[in-house]
């Protein structure tokens, strides 16, 4: 129990750490493919630094025990930012909002199909609540002529899944340095996309908050939260960036978000919280 609790902790810090990312887009005057490549190199510097100076003369034996799980992860990771990407400029934030609040179910069905690991019915619940609240913040905003931005929003969620899958499978060995090269994979898909002027010219302490404490925590924490969560509150967990994201923007932008994002968070954070505090843990096997 009590390392289901540490989990969850983890994994709630790895949310709010992700939900900064809007404070950092609105901080920094950067284009969003020039943002990924500054985010993902540093991100990816920040976490193969930590593992360098947590393992030290064990780095390269723990990367090589990730086996294929690690790879997947990295390119599962990848492909996911480059889709969420993708997926903003072809539809609405609240389309791609409201697709990846089913987060938790694609997990629930990936973790059965592949661990063959299920989760108490109180979770699933949990997740529909979770659902109803980003629906309610997106106030229905689900709009007809972005078939294709959705179907990369579906992508990038199933993506996402399949990563956080990967992590829970080779949960006996750290995965971290697997999103560490995740996040370097990501900075050299955006490289040749971005616009990289003089260094001197650049926000770089912005930039290295924004890899270090936004993303490279991020996937840390996540990587550490679920080698003692299931996959699926794992991943309704992980909606609590959604209701956190527009809260910084507010305290530090003074953007008054909608009543319908404020109800609509409310319901989500209730819906974790309950999770958190009333789990029912997984009924797991191992394929």
């Amino acid at each position: 129990m009590m390392a289901r609790w540490l989990g969850s902790m983890l994994l709630a810090g790895s949310a709010v750490a992700y939900s900064l990312a809007g404070y950092f887009t609105r901080l920094i005057p950067l284009d969003a493919v020039t943002l990924l490549f500054w985010r993902g190199l540093f991100a990816g510097c920040f976490i193969l630094i930590v593992v360098g100076l947590r393992y030290r003369g064990r780095s390269w034996p723990m990367i090589r025990a990730m086996g294929w799980p690690g790879l997947g992860i990295a390119v599962m990771g990848s492909l996911a930012s480059y889709l969420y990407l993708s997926s903003l400029r072809q539809t609405t934030v609240a389309d791609v909002a409201v697709i990846s609040a089913t987060l938790p179910f694609v997990t629930a069905a990936l973790a059965w199909l592949m661990l063959r690991e299920k989760e108490g019915g109180g979770v699933l619940v949990a997740s529909l609540a979770a659902l109803l609240g980003v629906g309610v913040m997106a106030e229905g905003a689900l709009g007809a002529g972005h078939l294709a931005g959705d179907a990369l929003a579906l992508a990038t969620t199933v993506s996402y899944a399949a990563m956080m899958i990967l992590i829970r499978r080779g949960r006996h060995v750290s995965m971290v340095p697997a999103v560490g090269i995740q996040c370097l994979v990501s900075a050299a898909v955006a490289a040749p996309f971005a616009h990289l002027g003089p260094v001197s010219a650049l926000p770089l302490v912005p930039l290295a908050l924004f890899g270090t404490c936004q993303l490279g925590l991020s996937l840390i924490l996540l990587s550490l939260g679920m080698r003692r969560v299931g996959a699926t509150q794992a991943a309704l967990i992980s909606l609590l960036d959604t209701p956190l994201a527009p809260l910084w923007v507010w305290l530090a932008f003074a953007e008054t978000p909608p009543a319908a994002t404020l109800l609509g968070g409310a319901i989500v954070l209730g819906a974790v919280t309950w999770s958190i505090l009333k789990p029912q843990p997984p009924r797991a096997a191992v394929a």
